[in-house]
């Protein structure tokens, strides 16, 4: 049977005045359902004041919705308590059952969050293995007790348990992150990746998870699309090139923006020959519609499904 090719959808932010939290993230939700979309990928970018808690935004979408699956893209986990994270993770499932994708990452990806996470100097990257440990007991087992070197338990619970355990997943894209995945999770979620970089990743995650004795599914990777749409503002390209570029010096922003939908299609043509299939589009820069943005996507895009 072949791997299931899937696209959802992250932020869309709307030039001019952005509205409020509540009234654009409902706009967003409503029009994702609408459109048949298969998820909603929520950033955790605390320092925003246009940008919801990812949990809480997701939980809101939950109430609206009755199919849209419900994705963190992803969620900060160092400098969070795990068994709180746990506890909403096991929350949102049950009043989304089979809706909920989680995936977490090591670092915020704005500097001006990191101080909202702290951790002992240099640990980040052990603090994220024994969270995510936490986490995971948590959502499998009714008792957990835990004595690690950051976080402490004696017979906690959090319920009611998904009654499938969850797919954790993370992000990154470096050589160590890489083989953390292979160990410790269960999927991944890249992003500001080429195809040839994807393939690599994918590599070193099997090596890592053979290593661990683990398997990885074959259709549990997959990375963030950035696409301007045909007809946009030539400055908004411009802008998405220098986004580009502050987040990946090292190459040429041609490489992680799609120029037009014709551009969209031909790069998950690419992604999905060595093999990611899960997407999460998100416009490069602000566009005038939401709704207008989804009509293209819909046509363009959607029907690359199987």
């Amino acid at each position: 049977m072949g791997m299931k090719v899937r696209i959802g959808v992250g932020p869309i932010p709307i030039g001019g005045p952005e509205p409020d939290v509540g009234p654009g993230l409902a706009e967003l939700v409503d029009e994702l359902e609408a459109h048949h979309v298969d998820s909603v990928w929520l950033s955790d970018l605390v320092s925003n004041r246009h940008s919801a808690d990812p949990l809480i935004g997701l939980a809101y979408a939950a109430g609206r919705t009755e199919r849209l699956k419900l994705g963190t893209g992803v969620l900060v986990l160092p400098g969070r308590n795990p068994a709180l994270v746990a506890s909403q993770l096991a929350g949102l499932a049950a009043v989304a059952p089979g809706r909920v994708l989680p995936a977490f990452g090591v670092r915020p990806a704005q500097a001006a969050d990191r101080t909202m996470f702290p951790v002992p100097e240099g640990r980040r990257g052990d603090v994220f293995e024994e969270a995510l440990a936490v986490v995971r007991a948590l959502l499998t087992a009714p008792v957990v007790t835990h004595h690690g070197e950051f976080f402490h338990l004696d017979e906690a619970s959090v319920g009611p348990l998904p009654a499938k355990p969850l797919d954790l997943w993370l992000g990154g894209r470096l050589p160590i992150g890489m083989r953390r995945l292979g160990r410790l999770g269960d999927g991944w979620l890249g992003s500001f990746v080429t195809p040839e970089e994807a393939a690599v990743c994918r590599q070193q995650i099997e090596r890592a998870a053979a290593d661990a004795g683990r398997q990885i599914e074959e259709d549990h990777y997959g990375t963030n699309l950035l696409v301007v749409p045909d007809g946009d503002d030539p400055a908004g390209l411009d802008l998405a090139r220098l986004r580009a570029r502050a987040r990946r010096p090292d190459l040429e922003p041609e490489r992680l923006v799609c120029r037009g939908w014709a551009a969209a299609r031909d790069e998950v043509r690419r992604f999905v020959e060595v093999g990611l299939t899960k997407f999460v589009v998100r416009p490069a820069t602000a566009v005038a519609s939401r709704r207008h943005f989804l009509d293209q996507l819909t046509t363009e895009l959607l029907p690359l499904q199987t």
